[in-house]
């Protein structure tokens, strides 16, 4: 008998592939060969499910966003506002192993969309997604001047917190990054 394969299950297996070798080895490391071996197939397995390398990295970093959108809608955070902002503001930053290698890989896939299309229209989406994230929590906190202009500021601490604690961990540890959100929130839910 035929063994059954969930083609999405392997899908995600190889594009967590993808991420392992992009953070060992940089994107340009990111072959369809090296990225086969990382999977544990050959590369004509590989091309079943993914027939070029843009498609493969456009999966991968597809991957990201579809794996922080599905823990946010999972949450149901209890509490005040500010608890329940800063609970849904954690899911985008990297706090820890998992969330560290999403934004690693999606720095990568960033920097790639710079010259890739394919790419741009997936960063584009996600970063219109953040962007709506925090008018939301900018709204729940019950802001109710330049709501607009608070969410762009929150939106550009949460990237600028999430860069931050790849570059420098040591620094800009998850506490930090905790006690620096939770500041900005209880502003905004006090001004």
């Amino acid at each position: 008998m035929p063994r059954l394969v969930d083609h999405e299950a392997r899908r995600a297996e190889i594009a967590d592939a993808v991420w392992r070798v992009v953070r060992r080895d940089g994107i340009e490391g990111a072959s369809v060969r090296r990225v086969a071996a990382e999977a544990g197939c050959s590369t004509g397995s590989l091309r079943h499910y993914f027939s070029t390398q843009s498609e493969l990295v456009a999966f991968a970093m597809e991957l990201v966003a579809r794996r922080v959108g599905e823990r946010i809608a999972a949450l149901r955070p209890q509490g005040p506002p500010v608890r329940r902002a800063l609970a849904h503001l954690e899911e985008v930053v990297p706090l820890d192993d998992e969330r560290r290698a999403e934004m690693h890989v999606w720095l990568a896939f960033t920097a790639r969309a710079l010259v890739d299309p394919q790419l741009q229209e997936l960063r584009d989406r996600a970063h219109t997604d953040l962007r709506r994230l925090c008018a939301a929590v900018v709204r729940r906190l019950g802001v109710e001047r330049d709501v607009a202009a608070e969410a762009e500021r929150l939106h550009a601490l949460v990237d600028g917190l999430a860069v931050h604690a790849v570059v420098d961990p040591a620094t800009t540890t998850p506490r930090r990054v905790r006690a620096l959100l939770r500041r900005h929130l209880e502003a905004l839910a006090g001004g």
